[in-house]
């Protein structure tokens, strides 16, 4: 179990919504945690079910729990300044974003029971959704799967006959639940063309992990992964019922070869159009050392993190951990870097190995869902 966030207090006797207050309550304090643990199955329950968190402010529930996940749920700024996960996580959290201000944006504009100033309400709630859409897309515009799945949600609310935003809050909802269907299938896949049973990785990866979990090599080599250092997490992840190997970014792709590789397998926070693959600074010189070995290289994706265009986000580190004196030196420190796709094998995926033309469709989808940033 890992803290993922603390949040400030909540007083019992604040200003809350009526669903959420109890006067056998009032005049406690709150210390809201949200924590990152396994799924349990709820066995030990009579009756169960997992709800979206913003039901919470409609259900009858331990007092004052909405505002306990108020405190701590995940905002623009926490997806913006997290460098600790990668853009499938990061994707999931920027929908539960959209998903929790629509709701909210949902519940204000019933508030209003007059049919002219209710359609207003519902105009002015729509804007709101929109701008928060816009808003987690520019959290992170370098990580295609964040944008793409925060499009999928906004699009199917265009012509919806609900309000838009309780549409786009139950598309957000389920576009969780189809990504996390995604990367479980693609992850199967990918465990399955996996050859051999020396596997080695770079960077973090959960669909990444998850393959390795089903293939159960042998052994695996994983690199440190400068700026973030997550190889390491990733290391001490698999190190249980697996030999694992760790070694410095600069050592890794020479290490391919010397430590007998039988693939590399790595994730991609975008593939482009043309069918390269934007991931952690470190892939290319990786890929390119691969192929020049004759070690298959795989990239495991979902669909949903391919490009509709070729455009390139930058996204660096500071330059802080490499040079912190006073002379005149210009720190490049980037986070991710470009493999052609000359050097990919194969493109694993939900809808399992995809050739070019699959890419350059599934691109073409994900464009006509851009369509609302343009309005």
């Amino acid at each position: 179990m890992d803290v993922a966030r603390v949040g400030e207090p909540v007083e019992g006797d604040a200003d809350r919504d009526d669903t959420d207050r109890d006067e056998a309550d009032t005049g406690r304090r709150i210390h809201p945690v949200l924590v990152d643990v396994e799924t349990c199955d709820g066995t030990d329950a009579s009756k169960w079910e997992w709800i979206a968190p913003p039901s919470l402010r409609s259900r009858s529930a331990v007092p004052w729990l909405w505002a306990a996940y108020d405190a701590v749920r995940p905002t623009v700024e926490t997806v913006t300044a997290d460098t600790t996960y990668g853009s499938t996580t990061l994707s999931v959290r920027a929908l539960e974003v959209l998903r929790d201000e629509a709701a909210l944006a949902s519940d204000a504009s019933r508030g209003d029971a007059d049919a002219a100033d209710g359609e207003q309400a519902e105009a002015t709630a729509a804007e709101r959704v929109r701008a928060v859409a816009r808003e987690v897309r520019a959290a992170r515009p370098a990580m295609t799967a964040v944008t793409n799945r925060v499009n999928r949600a906004v699009a199917a609310a265009e012509d919806a006959s609900d309000g838009f935003a309780a549409t786009v809050a139950d598309a957000a909802h389920e576009g969780i639940e189809r990504a996390s269907e995604a990367d479980e299938t693609a992850a199967a896949n990918a465990a399955d063309a996996l050859p051999g049973d020396r596997i080695a990785t770079l960077s973090r990866s959960g669909t990444v992990l998850a393959a390795i979990e089903v293939a159960a090599p042998a052994a695996v080599l994983v690199a440190e992964s400068r700026p973030g250092g997550e190889g390491v997490g990733v290391a001490e992840a698999l190190a249980d019922g697996v030999d694992v190997t760790l070694t410095t970014d600069a050592a890794f792709p020479a290490e391919l070869a010397r430590w007998d590789a039988d693939a590399l397998l790595v994730g991609a926070d975008t593939v482009l159009p043309d069918g390269s693959v934007r991931n952690k600074a470190g892939t290319y010189p990786a890929a390119a050392v691969a192929a020049r070995e004759g070690i298959p290289m795989l990239v495991v994706t979902a669909t949903d993190k391919i490009s509709p265009d070729a455009d390139v986000e930058r996204e660096a580190w500071p330059g802080d951990p490499l040079y912190e004196d006073e002379a005149a030196v210009d720190v490049a420190n980037p986070t991710f870097d470009v493999t052609p796709a000359a050097c990919v094998d194969a493109l694993v995926t939900e809808q399992g190995v995809l050739d070019p033309g699959d890419v350059a469709a599934i691109g073409a989808d994900h464009r006509a869902r851009a369509a609302w940033t343009n309005e």
